[in-house]
């Protein structure tokens, strides 16, 4: 019974996916998210050349595990996608959020290379480096749909965008499958109940993509407080382009060489008396007063 059920969800994979994709293909909204729309037909595929190879375990068993390593690397690039659109008005913010998300790919990246080749996960050390890999992934997808549930209001972002619904089917997957995880890691479920509920837990986060790919979003939303926001591009620009310490000295020499030409100026006036033009030597005039009062 549980088999048949698990056969059913998994079906409904490529079903739910492609309705998905056929919808955003037709608004046209592949185009504004064209990782995502890889994503899913990422999926597809993998779905359709694995499916007939169930009964060959060897290639069935390669190649689920080098599909999943695609889907966590399309995931995390997913997330990134998603970044770039919610912080789309504010460069700075977004050109620190890519350098980010280039450094924790390339450190999760790192983290499986050094499980795949350590020794304590004996004969399958792949299938340990891409569970790494995706447990990674899941955790930045949780993180990201917090962030934007507590901070959408001060970035201009609706709950009704799509932006937000794929932010929010991937960080409800993401915080259901994190938590079966712990569950089966304590005992409390064992490997055919994890396999089910994630299944059917995935299938709902396809179905909430699905609903806000149908929906009419609504326009990006004016931030709630704006100058904070203002007040965070301008911090980043301030720390990527810092004022050089002499740059006040420029400053104070050219009002002095505008002070200085508009005295000139002044001076060259018509019918401005001459001013008195000052003593050659005051010393040597202050010393010839001086010998004549003593002779």
């Amino acid at each position: 019974m549980n088999n048949d059920i698990m056969h059913l969800l998994w079906y409904a994979h490529p079903i739910l996916q492609s309705v998905v994709a056929v919808v955003l293909w037709r608004r046209g909204l592949h185009k504004k998210f064209p990782v995502f729309f890889a994503y899913l037909i990422a999926h597809i595929a993998i779905f359709v050349t694995i499916f007939p190879l169930r009964a060959n375990y060897n290639w069935y068993f390669w190649l689920y595990w080098l599909g999943a390593a695609i889907s966590a690397v399309l995931g995390f690039k997913v997330i990134h996608e998603i970044f770039l659109d919610v912080f789309r008005p504010y460069q700075q913010l977004k050109d620190l959020g890519t350098v980010i998300f280039k450094w924790a790919f390339l450190v999760m990246l790192l983290v499986s290379v050094v499980v795949a080749f350590s020794n304590s996960f004996g004969r399958y050390p792949l299938v340990h480096a891409v569970t790494t890999l995706q447990r990674s992934v899941r955790l930045v997808q949780f993180g990201l749909i917090l962030f934007l549930l507590l901070f959408s209001r001060f970035l201009g972002v609706s709950r009704r965008q799509l932006v937000f619904g794929i932010a929010l089917g991937f960080g409800f997957f993401a915080g259901m499958e994190l938590m079966l995880l712990a569950l089966d890691s304590g005992g409390f479920l064992h490997e055919e109940g994890f396999n089910l509920f994630n299944m059917a837990v995935y299938n709902l986060s396809i179905v909430i993509w699905l609903g806000y790919s149908f929906a009419r979003g609504e326009a990006r939303q004016s931030a709630v407080n704006p100058l904070q926001t203002q007040r965070w591009e301008q911090g980043l620009a301030n720390i990527q382009h810092p004022v050089p310490s002499d740059s006040l000295i420029p400053m104070f020499e050219s009002m002095v060489e505008r002070a200085i030409s508009r005295s000139s100026n002044l001076d060259e006036l018509p019918g401005r008396e001459p001013s008195v033009p000052a003593p050659k030597s005051f010393s040597a005039a202050s010393s010839a007063s001086g010998s004549k009062l003593r002779g």
